[in-house]
């Protein structure tokens, strides 16, 4: 046991993921230490307006990714080796997103200066447009692809020292949280701008151009992804926009600042996903016999390491709350107690998804999707006015629970994929 751990220590893998690991600790970190400070200059209530904000942007992102974290690392995956097949995946997709970006601003733009409940914050929303833009500038999908985690790492950190910059800067007065957002963007638009060139450099990429019909083929092809990270989206981002439509900002804020800390385990189980979904991927397609065991392994640690993570969260859950400058600590410890199983459930239910998706059982995964996102939304609807913030973790923890139970039986129910044994 002591050499099989000590070989995993040194493998490549384990390097690879401890370079991953640090530069996303600036993402799990940053909302961490930003967040006391922007609720003690600017208050629970206009805490809760940003992050109404940039859930509603976090949603947007969706429309801009187009699936490329899920169908693009897959493509570039397979093709990393064909330079002439990656320059044309790259700037298909570039062109492609382009032109989703554009309709999304254009779109964006109207809805804000027209609804009434965009309308009152108008600088607030414009300004958080810039994070879609950054986003579209972000070519994670392609390095993962390529397996260059060191750029990912440096990009991350680069654009989370310009945010804390930023924030630090700009917000200095309670009014000031309209600039919040607006830094967030500014960091992704820079760093994810620098990496978009670097990359055409180093894999000497040439633009040329794309044909409508390849433009077409690509937004049909990756429809049925995109759909359902939508859905995926507006099960993660919604909780906190219903909250402020259904409640007011003040509780908008309290959610949020429950969620940030849960939130920060969610982003590194996300983040985990990302890094060994193409190695699943890989297993599959080219060492079938291993993938079984390999997928195992890397997801029981994983688990585990969570729930260790969430127990010490549940013992210190009001010391945690302290720390973020609420004014209803007690409250809020009681719903840290709850929100702690999610990041659990996540856990489980995102190992299985590697499945799901590795075997191309891409019909099954947006099924229940959808579905579960539906439920999401009706529970919270339902379980917010009787049980008030309980309710919307109640909720979360429900459809996280059928999310699970959904992807046991589409695995099971073909199990010469991956349940048979081993020959």
């Amino acid at each position: 046991m002591k050499k099989q751990i000590i070989s995993a220590i040194k493998s490549d893998f384990f390097k690879k993921f401890s370079i991953y690991g640090f530069g996303q600790f600036f993402n799990l970190v940053t909302p961490l230490l930003l967040i006391p400070y922007i609720v003690k200059v600017c208050g629970e209530e206009n805490f809760g307006k940003v992050s109404v904000a940039l859930a509603i942007s976090f949603v947007l992102i969706v429309f801009i990714d187009y699936g490329s974290e899920l169908v693009g690392v897959r493509d570039i995956t397979i093709n990393r080796n064909d330079k002439k097949e990656l320059q044309r995946i790259f700037l298909t997709n570039l062109v492609s997103r382009f032109l989703v970006l554009i309709l999304v601003l254009v779109v964006s733009l109207v809805l804000i200066f027209c609804l009434p409940f965009l309308q009152s914050e108008t600088i607030l929303f414009a300004l958080s447009l810039l994070i879609i833009l950054g986003q579209y500038l972000n070519q994670s999908w392609f390095l993962q692809g390529v397996d260059n985690i060191n750029w990912i790492s440096i990009s991350n950190i680069i654009s989370k020292i310009i945010y804390v910059i930023g924030v630090l800067v700009l917000v200095v007065k309670k009014e000031d949280y309209i600039y919040v957002n607006f830094s967030f963007g500014l960091g992704t638009i820079i760093s994810n701008g620098i990496f978009t060139y670097l990359i055409f450099k180093k894999y000497d990429f040439k633009f040329e151009k794309i044909s409508k019909r390849e433009i077409k083929d690509f937004l049909k092809r990756d429809f049925k992804m995109f759909s359902s990270q939508i859905f995926v989206a507006i099960q993660l981002y919604s909780p906190v926009v219903l909250v402020s439509f259904f409640g007011n900002n003040f509780m908008a804020g309290q959610y949020r600042i429950v969620e940030q800390i849960i939130v920060t385990f969610k982003t590194y189980i996300f983040l985990f996903f990302n890094f060994t979904y193409p190695r699943v991927c890989n297993d599959i397609n080219n060492n079938p016999s291993k993938a079984k065991r390999n997928w195992l392994i890397i997801n029981t640690v994983n688990v585990l390491f969570i729930v260790f993570l969430m127990l010490i969260l549940y013992f210190n859950s009001e010391i945690i709350v302290t720390f973020f400058n609420a004014t209803t600590v007690f409250d809020l410890s009681n719903l840290l107690k709850i929100a702690v199983f999610i990041p659990i459930l996540l856990a489980i239910s995102i190992g299985l998804k590697q499945l799901v998706l590795g075997y191309n059982f891409q019909k099954q995964y947006v099924l229940i999707t959808t579905v579960s996102v539906i439920i999401s939304l009706i529970l919270i609807v339902l379980f917010l006015p009787i049980y008030k913030l309980q309710g919307v973790f109640y909720s979360l923890i429900i459809t996280e629970v059928i999310v699970i139970i959904f992807y046991l039986f589409c695995i099971r129910k073909r199990p010469n994929h991956f349940l048979a044994k081993d020959v």
